[in-house]
């Protein structure tokens, strides 16, 4: 038995798979005082479900995979560690200067950005290695036992550790760290080039200032999460989710948390491409995970998810640079749980902010008196108060109504139903241009692509999305109210390894490539043989980090191979970078030389033999009336027909308006468009159909 849990800003999901392949879904608040309490919440539901004890359902489980936002969270909310930064002497200005770019170039009154760790907390050591790793100044140790003192008397909590040119020889830095352990036991460090031995020292820092900070929060979070699952009666093996798409163990975790950075959101990816590719044969899909809190929208294309390696926490060049590849998510205040307002301008916002769990929505009844896109969908008559979560929680119809009217509609000159209907279409457009910046403003026509529907809230306004989209059609699987969940259990666990070495393909260092690509594949077999020894399957992918003579940036081309064999294999490289550099840029020098400065194997171990679900819906014991009224906006206040999700047969198809509720999500077919249940279990919604 397998569990999967994400835990979002509002609701903590759970998939649970048993031995069977049957899949069942809970959700419970999350809590966000105490994460893991949502997380033992879920089990508590599933035990029950099962008619078991909640040790006796988990001492059944042999894996448990867990997606969590607690490491962002304590980032933007600035509960990180208090961390010093020591680096290299005359070049205290790293995590300042940055590496330039405005998102407003002539915008002078947006303050200048402030460094991840102060410049008080930055601290110069004398030393300095060249560019080819030879010493020109030797490390000064007694300057380095100076500023632990001073480490000690500012009281810090984490160090992390960034010195020029430690990516071609690491004898200071390693020696940084061994004084460090000497003089400051106790206090965790990260140094850089053995979290991130890239080329660039801002990202290299930054990416080290940022690990470093999350250790002892992060540390006892997993350390937390094991044991109290171990006291639980769960005996299995604990992954995490990582940015990257993959999972790692939990101990491996709490020593480099920066991998934990929007975990959940990577793994929404990997389940719509399962079902795009299962429900409609797409190779290109946008998928759109909605949760109560934020929309997160990605994409796969061509059967693969992108990665991007400008991954920023916060907005670009005002915010903090991860140094590190991650799955390409945006995510928009856009959830169920966003809050609607009206500026003084007389102009209806939707977010950035949320009612989150606590309050929650005004119709939850917990204290919340601004409304949300939930209590609109309420007053809409989109979801049924007395069947939210399956009938295990009664929402205040009444109280959502009179927060809309005051606040929205009263301002717009709007009755209820039009104050409601309009909160869904600013949500609607907000969802639409999240997608458009990853589609349209990347090249890709998203009437060409599949839209698919996850997290709780994902189905209120699919079929409007769709619509404004061009999408041919738009997918609910019948997981998606858990999809990020569902996705961690389709993952794979995952390591990259990364070397630096500059060559050119005009004058090819074939030697110590193929001498670096060697140490890196002995890294992947210590990992396979390490953590994925149990693995079904395992896959070595290695690539070059490769660009024009004076260019500035690099982009990653896939080696066909393992090594670089000959002439041949060089001129494949140079060839294949022209090619590639074509279908991103729409341009390509095919007679110029490139230039490689980097090397990179990903290792992914394969835990499961793919997905052969059997989802069970249990029910509710709630009586449903086949039918009430609902508010469109094009036709009023009508007659809509409900179903239940799960009482649909294979192959049914009806007609909107319609509405399709299960235990954890609702599906709003509006008038023109019709849904038809597909022998997977997923709804395909035909936005455009003529009802």
């Amino acid at each position: 038995m397998r569990f999967a849990v994400d835990t979002g800003g509002t609701f903590t999901d759970l998939v649970v798979e048993d031995d069977s392949g049957e899949v069942r879904m809970y959700k419970a608040s999350t809590t966000p005082t105490d994460p893991i309490a949502g997380v033992l919440d879920t089990l508590d539901l599933a035990a029950a479900d099962y008619g078991l004890s909640r040790p006796d359902l988990l001492a059944k489980g042999d894996m448990l995979i867990h997606g969590t936002t607690h490491a962002i969270n304590a980032i933007i909310t600035g509960n990180t560690a208090r961390t010093a930064f020591i680096t290299t002497k005359g070049h205290p200005d790293i995590l300042v200067l940055r590496e330039g770019g405005r998102i407003e170039p002539f915008n002078f009154t947006v303050p200048y950005p402030q460094p991840y760790v102060p410049r008080s907390l930055t601290y110069e050591v004398p030393e300095r290695i060249k560019y080819d790793g030879s010493v020109r100044e030797a490390l000064d140790e007694n300057a380095v036992v100076e500023v632990i003192a001073k480490l000690k008397e500012a009281e810090v909590e984490a160090v992390a550790v960034c010195l020029l040119w430690s990516i071609v020889n690491a004898d200071h830095e390693k020696r940084v760290g061994e004084l460090l352990e000497e003089h400051l036991p106790g206090v965790p460090y990260t140094l850089s080039h053995a979290l991130n031995p890239s080329l660039r020292e801002y990202r290299r820092a930054s990416s080290a200032a940022i690990d470093a900070s999350l250790k002892p929060l992060m540390g006892k979070y997993m350390g937390g999460l094991n044991s109290r699952l171990r006291e639980a009666g769960f005996a299995g093996r604990v992954l995490v989710v990582t940015t990257q798409g993959g999972a790692i163990d939990a101990v491996d975790m709490a020593k480099s948390p920066i991998h934990s950075i929007n975990s959940g959101p990577a793994m929404a990816p990997l389940a719509g491409r399962t079902y795009a590719q299962i429900d409609s044969g797409a190779d290109t899909a946008i998928v759109a995970d909605t949760g109560g809190t934020t929309f997160d929208v990605s994409l796969v294309r061509g059967g693969r998810i992108p990665w991007t390696r400008e991954t920023w926490i916060g907005e670009p060049y005002r915010g903090h640079m991860t140094g590190f590849p991650a799955v390409d998510v945006k995510s928009i205040g856009a959830g169920g749980g966003s809050i609607a307002w009206v500026d003084e301008g007389g102009l209806l916002h939707i977010g950035p902010q949320s009612a989150g769990a606590v309050p929650g929505p005004v119709c939850y009844g917990k204290g919340g008196v601004e409304p949300t896109v939930t209590d609109a969908s309420v007053v809409l008559g989109w979801i049924d108060p007395d069947f939210f979560l399956g009938g295990a929680m009664s929402l205040d119809r009444e109280a959502a109504a009179k927060a809309i009217q005051s606040h929205v509609g009263d301002k717009l000159g709007f009755g209820l139903h039009e104050a409601a209907a309009a909160i869904l279409s600013v949500a609607t457009e907000n969802m639409v241009h999240a997608i458009e910046d990853i589609t349209v403003n990347q090249g890709i026509d998203p009437r060409g692509a599949v839209l698919i529907g996850g997290g709780g809230a994902a189905g209120l306004n699919v079929t409007a999305i769709a619509r404004r989209l061009g999408c041919e059609a738009a997918i609910i699987p019948d997981v998606a109210a858990a999809l990020s969940a569902a996705g961690a259990l389709m993952s794979d666990l995952r390591a990259e390894f990364s070397g630096t070495l500059y060559t050119q393909t005009a004058d090819f260092e074939t030697e110590r490539v193929n001498e670096l690509l060697t140490s890196l594949e002995n890294s992947c077999r210590e990992f396979i043989a390490g953590p994925g020894a149990d693995s079904i399957e395992q896959i070595i992918e290695f690539t070059a980090e490769a660009r024009y003579p004076s260019q500035i940036w690099e982009i990653e081309v896939p080696l066909r191979g393992n090594r670089i064999a000959d002439d041949k294999a060089v001129a494949e490289l140079r060839d294949d970078f022209h090619t590639t550099h074509e279908e991103i840029f729409a341009i390509a020098d095919n007679k110029s030389e490139v230039e490689v400065v980097g090397w990179r194997a990903n290792v992914r171990c394969r835990l499961s033999d793919g997905i052969e679900w059997k989802v069970q819906e249990a029910a509710s014991g709630v009586d449903v009336p086949d039918s009430r009224k609902a508010y469109f906006s094009d036709v009023g206040l009508v007659d809509t027909k409900v179903l239940r999700f799960e009482d649909m047969e294979r192959g049914a198809t009806v007609e909107g308006p319609a509405i399709i509720e299960s235990s954890f999500t609702t599906v709003v077919v509006d008038p023109g468009a019709s849904a038809e249940r597909r022998t997977s279990g997923s709804l395909v919604i035909n936005p455009a159909s003529e009802g």
